[in-house]
């Protein structure tokens, strides 16, 4: 009730801010990694009172059946999104984490295990080519070697971060600024 108190006195009814909030996250999505659809429907399920089945959640966002399997199958993936039984339902129904701090370790850890750890691997074969003496070589070991050392660098402060207790983030954040 406080929320549409607010967005009352905001002068903004409670459709037009859910749509905004459902628009904003998709377009933040893109920055995660996961496409926009992707993204609108975790922030339709983020914001759900209740479970969504495909249909209402094909309704709301009027996207097609194969976009919203589609896109609910790779949430599913990503660990964000699970099923809700209900039950004396045949439908399948969705839900999503609704605590934001475990919502981004979990993308975190994802985005980790999906592009950091690849990147890694490459590089790691990358700078541990057959040495030729020859400039070019030397120079791509060189640098391929630094940028592993960044990478894994930054993938193990990434799980250290991931691997906290819940409000890591708030913790964190308070420790760097002071």
């Amino acid at each position: 009730m406080k929320v549409q108190k607010y967005l009352y006195l905001c002068g903004m009814e409670y459709q037009e801010a859910k749509e905004k909030f459902i628009s904003t996250w998709g377009s933040l999505g893109t920055l995660w990694g996961i496409n926009k659809a992707m993204a609108q429907i975790q922030a339709l399920l983020f914001i759900a009172t209740k479970p969504l089945s495909m249909e209402d959640i094909m309704e709301e966002l009027k996207i097609s059946r194969g976009n919203a399997s589609m896109n609910l199958r790779q949430l599913m993936d990503w660990g964000i999104v699970t099923k809700a039984l209900i039950a004396g339902e045949r439908k399948e129904f969705f839900t999503t984490e609704k605590d934001v701090q475990e919502l981004v370790r979990q993308i975190a850890k994802e985005r980790s295990r999906r592009e950091i750890q690849p990147v890694i691997k490459v590089l790691k074969e990358l700078s541990s080519i057959k040495e030729d003496g020859t400039t070019n070589t030397k120079e791509l070991i060189k640098q391929t070697k630094a940028l592993h050392e960044v990478a894994e660098t930054a993938d193990t402060m990434l799980h250290k971060l991931i691997n906290r207790e819940q409000h890591w983030m708030t913790k964190s954040l308070f420790k760097f600024i002071k």
